[in-house]
């Protein structure tokens, strides 16, 4: 009777070992909802292969996102969109070079190579990205004097580009955010969507970052102090 006991429970063991993936999954899952939306961050033609301020393997994101924003009802794009001789371009800066630093009014700016300027090829859009149904753009950066890596407020920390308001209007809960680049504007859109009460995922496998002196790091670390919540794509339930 102890041996059958011991073979009875071995399988029972074995079939739930079987199973757990599978159970796992479903019960972690994430399937959008009317609350939900997608914020899809500045995946233009100066941060792919060949841009200004190419991200490295910042291409890689377009299908995974292409494919995601097929599950969520509400989707919202960024652009940056630039003035000619920015504020944040070290064009702009004598004896300044990409990706050192100036102090501004508003605090400590990273300079940057000339990028997405308004109307150029570079401010566009991914020809590849492939979101009919997004239902809204946000365009950002383009007062000269302070730069806005954030979809919801510029670098000054109080100027808003109106999407919470937007995104309270249509009540929504929670957003789930890729793009580009991880450490600098998808990083600062989460963290200022939880300082505005949402819930807030980020897609790793959908963002690209920048990592410069160790600013990717440190921005997955503000997230998680954040409450910003780390996914991958395949945590989100497809679409039906």
């Amino acid at each position: 009777m102890l041996v059958r006991r011991q073979v009875l429970a071995m399988l029972g063991t074995t079939a739930l070992a079987t199973l757990a993936p599978a159970a796992l999954f479903a019960a972690t899952s994430i399937k959008p909802d009317d609350a939900s939306a997608l914020l899809v961050i500045d995946v233009q033609n100066c941060f792919l292969p060949g841009g200004s301020l190419a991200v490295k393997e910042g291409e890689q994101v377009v299908p995974v996102i292409n494919k995601m924003a097929k599950a969520f009802a509400n989707v919202v794009m960024t652009q940056d969109w630039h003035t000619p001789g920015h504020v944040s371009f070290a064009s702009v800066h004598a004896g300044k070079k990409p990706f050192e630093t100036v102090d501004l009014p508003y605090g400590k700016q990273v300079l940057w190579p000339d990028h997405c300027v308004q109307g150029t090829d570079g401010a566009a859009l991914s020809k590849d990205l492939s979101i009919p149904h997004a239902e809204l753009i946000i365009r950002k950066g383009f007062h000269k004097d302070v730069d806005s890596y954030s979809a919801f407020l510029e670098a000054d920390g109080k100027t808003s580009t109106g999407l919470a308001g937007y995104l309270r209007g249509r009540k929504i809960k929670r957003v789930f955010v890729a793009g580009l680049a991880t450490d600098f504007c998808v990083a600062w859109t989460a963290l200022d969507a939880r300082k505005a009460g949402f819930e807030v995922y980020v897609v790793e496998d959908a963002c690209r970052g920048i990592d410069t002196q160790g600013s990717l790091a440190k921005a997955w670390a503000d997230m998680a102090k954040a409450g910003v919540k780390r996914i991958q794509s395949g945590d989100i339930a497809a679409s039906a």
